[in-house]
C-alpha cells in the first residue's frame, strides 16, 4: 500500500511520513508497519505514491499544439520501478523502521543549513524542487509526468551546465488556459509574451540579474524555425518594428522564437526557457499560504478587482493574480509601473520561499512541487525533474542580497504621437546588456571582488620577460571575425611581441579569454597578461604548444570578452545608471 493511502487509512497526514534525516539534511519516506504489509523476505513495495487528486505517475506531457499555439515534441515519461525492501535474516527479530525506537515517533530536527527554494512567478514560473530533491524516487517519477516540454531546436543550449553561467527566459503568457481564467488577458489570444524576465546567473554564482523586458518594446523578430506535430520543421517569417509580445503565439511562434528575439535585440545568448500561464500565480501562492505585499495607499481597482488597505497585506490565489496584473492603481498606470510591482512581488515571494517555516514543512514542499511542475513548460534540455533540481540547486547558491531586479532601459517611441510603445534607450541599454554578458553584478559583491584581487595577485606576482621573448599562438574563440589577426598585428607592431603567430579559429567559442602556459613560461605569461589586460583567473597553467618554428609557445585564446585589438580585456564595464532593486529588501508599491 502506498504512502498516501497508508496515511489516510491510519489517520496520519501523508506529509508526516516524509521524515527529516539529520545526517543528510533531506527528507526521506518512512512507512509505519501495518497488518497489510507482509513480513515475508523478498516482498516488494507496492505502487508509488499518488499525486494530487490521487493520480499515479504517467507519461510526461508535451506542449499543447494547435494552429495558433506553440509546437512541441512528445517526450515519454520515465518508467515506474518497484523497489524491494531490505531483507532480514531468517529467525532474526524484526527491527523497527528507521528513525523509530520502541515504537516512538522520531524527533524532527531542522537542518543546520536550511535549503532555499526559489520561486519566480507573476505569470511566469517556479523553482521549488530543491526541497523535494530527496523526497523519494517514486514521487520524483510522479513529478516527471507533470512537466511539459517544447523542442526549441538551436535557439537554446543542448544541455544544462552546472559549471558555466546561464540565462533562462521566464515567460508568462496571456492565454486563457485553466479554470477560472476566462476573464483574464486577451480573448482568443494564442498566448503572447505578456510578462518576460531574462534571468542571468553568474558563473561563480556570486550574483544574478532578473531583467524585465517590456511587452510593448519595439523590436525586430527574426525568422523562426519551429517543430510541427508530425516532426517536420516550419519557418515562421520574421517581423520588423513590432511589439515584443508578438514573438510568442502569433503565427505559431513558440518560446524558441522569443529566445531568438531576445538574442537578436540584446546580443545575450539565452540557454533555456520556462513558461507558465495565469494559474501559476494562483497555485504557487496558495501552496505557500500567501505572500506578503505592501502598498503605500489603499487600492480599489475595478478592472483587476484588487482591494487592499494601505500598508502590508497577505495575498494568495485570485488576489495574488490581481496584484501582479493591476496597472491602473500604480504609478502612471502603464506597463512599466506594473513591472516594478511584479518585481517587488517576486522579491517577497523569494523571501517567503527561503523562510524556515516553508523549508522545514514536508506538506508545504510537496504542495509546491506539485504546483511548480504542473505550472511549467520548459525546453527539452531541462525537461526532467532531476535537471530542474540541478537548476534550483545552482540558483540556491546566489545570496538574495545579490539578486538584482532591473528593467531594460527604454524611452517613449518617437514615431508615435500617442505614446503606446517604447524603444531601447541607446544611452543605457548597451551597458546593461554588456554587464549581463560579462557577469558584472548590478550590486556590489565584495567577496567576488576580493577573490578576483587575490587571484590576480597570486598569478601575476613575479618577474616579467621582455616582450621580444614572448612566444605565443593566438586563437580566435570570440564572436568577432578576424580577431586573432588583428590582435597579432597589434602585438607585433605596437607591443614588440614579434615571436607571435596566428593559430586560426579555436575549436569552440569561449566566454572568457584564456592564456595557457607551461611552468617555465610563467614570466612570459605575466608579460603578455600585462599587455592584454588579463586577470589572474585567465592564466591557465598547463602545457606549451610547438609553433611553426618548432619552438615551445603559449596559447592565447580570445573569448567573447574580447573588446578589440589594443583594448584591455579587463577594462572595467561601467555600471549602467538604471533603477534597480534586490530580492532581500522589502518595498511598498506606489
Amino acid at each position: 500500500m502506498d504512502a498516501q493511502r497508508r496515511g489516510r487509512g491510519d489517520k496520519i497526514d501523508p506529509a508526516d511520513q516524509w521524515v527529516l534525516n539529520p545526517n543528510t539534511g533531506e527528507y526521506e519516506l518512512r512507512l509505519t508497519p501495518s497488518a497489510a504489509q507482509s513480513p515475508v523476505s523478498g516482498a516488494r513495495a507496492s505502487t508509488p505514491p499518488t499525486g494530487a487528486g490521487g493520480r499515479t505517475p504517467g507519461p510526461r506531457k508535451t506542449a499543447p499544439r494547435d494552429a495558433t499555439s506553440r509546437h512541441g515534441t512528445s517526450r515519454a515519461g520515465a518508467t515506474r520501478t518497484d523497489v524491494p525492501p531490505q531483507r532480514r535474516r531468517r529467525g532474526a527479530p524484526e527491527e523497527p523502521p528507521p528513525g523509530r525506537r520502541g515504537g516512538r515517533r522520531p524527533v524532527r530536527r531542522t537542518p543546520k543549513k536550511a535549503k532555499k527554494a526559489l520561486v519566480w512567478t507573476g505569470g511566469t514560473m517556479a523553482f521549488v524542487l530543491v526541497g523535494v530533491g530527496a523526497a523519494g524516487y517514486f514521487y520524483l517519477q510522479h513529478l516527471e509526468g507533470n512537466v511539459t516540454t517544447t523542442d526549441v531546436g538551436s535557439a537554446g543550449a543542448s544541455n544544462f551546465s552546472k559549471d558555466e553561467d546561464f540565462s533562462i527566459l521566464i515567460i508568462g503568457t496571456d492565454k486563457r488556459t485553466g479554470e477560472g481564467n476566462e476573464g483574464y488577458g486577451d480573448k482568443g489570444s494564442s498566448g503572447h509574451a505578456d510578462t518576460t524576465i531574462l534571468l542571468h546567473v553568474a558563473k561563480d554564482r556570486s550574483n544574478a540579474t532578473a531583467l524585465s523586458i517590456p511587452r510593448d518594446l519595439i523590436v525586430n523578430i527574426p525568422d523562426c524555425p519551429t517543430k510541427l506535430e508530425d516532426g517536420s520543421e516550419k519557418i515562421v517569417p520574421g517581423l520588423r518594428g513590432v511589439r515584443f509580445n508578438r514573438s510568442l503565439g502569433e503565427s505559431g511562434r513558440d518560446p524558441g522564437c522569443t529566445m531568438r528575439t531576445v538574442k537578436e535585440n540584446t546580443g545575450i545568448q539565452v540557454d533555456h526557457f520556462m513558461m507558465a500561464d495565469f494559474n501559476a500565480v494562483k497555485t504557487l501562492t496558495t501552496a505557500v499560504d500567501g505572500v506578503d505585499v505592501c502598498v503605500e495607499k489603499p487600492v480599489n481597482d475595478k478592472e483587476s478587482k484588487l482591494v487592499l488597505p494601505a500598508g502590508e497585506s497577505k495575498v494568495e490565489g485570485e488576489q495574488a493574480l490581481a496584484f501582479v496584473r493591476t496597472r491602473k492603481s500604480f504609478g502612471n498606470s502603464g506597463d512599466l509601473d506594473r513591472i516594478k510591482v511584479q518585481q517587488q512581488f517576486l522579491g517577497s515571494l523569494m523571501r517567503k520561499m527561503s523562510s524556515g517555516d516553508t523549508l522545514t514543512s514536508p506538506s508545504k514542499l510537496l504542495k509546491l512541487a506539485e504546483a511548480a511542475t504542473e505550472a511549467l513548460t520548459v525546453d527539452q534540455a531541462i525537461g526532467s525533474v532531476g535537471t530542474l533540481k540541478d537548476v534550483a540547486l545552482e540558483l540556491k547558491k546566489v545570496p538574495t542580497k545579490n539578486i538584482s531586479f532591473a528593467t531594460v532601459p527604454v524611452v517613449d517611441n518617437p514615431a508615435e504621437q500617442v505614446k503606446a510603445t517604447v524603444v531601447l534607450d541607446q544611452t543605457k541599454a548597451p551597458q546593461v546588456f554588456d554587464m549581463i554578458k560579462n557577469d558584472v553584478s548590478f550590486t556590489e559583491v565584495k567577496e567576488q571582488k576580493k577573490k578576483e584581487k587575490d587571484a590576480q595577485a597570486a598569478r601575476l606576482k613575479g618577474t616579467k620577460a621582455p616582450a621580444s621573448e614572448v612566444r605565443v599562438r593566438v586563437l580566435n574563440g570570440s564572436a568577432v571575425s578576424g580577431a586573432a589577426q588583428k590582435t597579432l598585428q597589434y602585438l607585433q607592431v605596437e607591443e614588440g611581441v614579434t615571436k607571435s603567430e596566428n593559430g586560426g579559429n579555436a575549436p569552440a567559442e569561449l566566454a572568457r579569454t584564456t592564456l595557457e602556459y607551461a611552468p617555465d613560461q610563467a614570466d612570459q605569461a605575466r608579460r603578455l597578461a600585462d599587455i592584454m589586460g588579463l586577470s589572474g583567473s585567465a592564466l591557465k597553467p598547463g602545457e606549451s604548444v610547438t609553433n611553426s618554428q618548432g619552438v615551445p609557445a603559449m596559447t592565447l585564446t580570445l573569448g567573447k570578452d574580447f573588446k578589440g585589438a589594443g583594448v584591455k580585456i579587463n577594462a572595467p564595464v561601467e555600471a549602467a545608471d538604471v533603477e534597480k532593486s534586490t530580492a532581500d529588501k522589502v518595498k511598498c508599491a506606489s
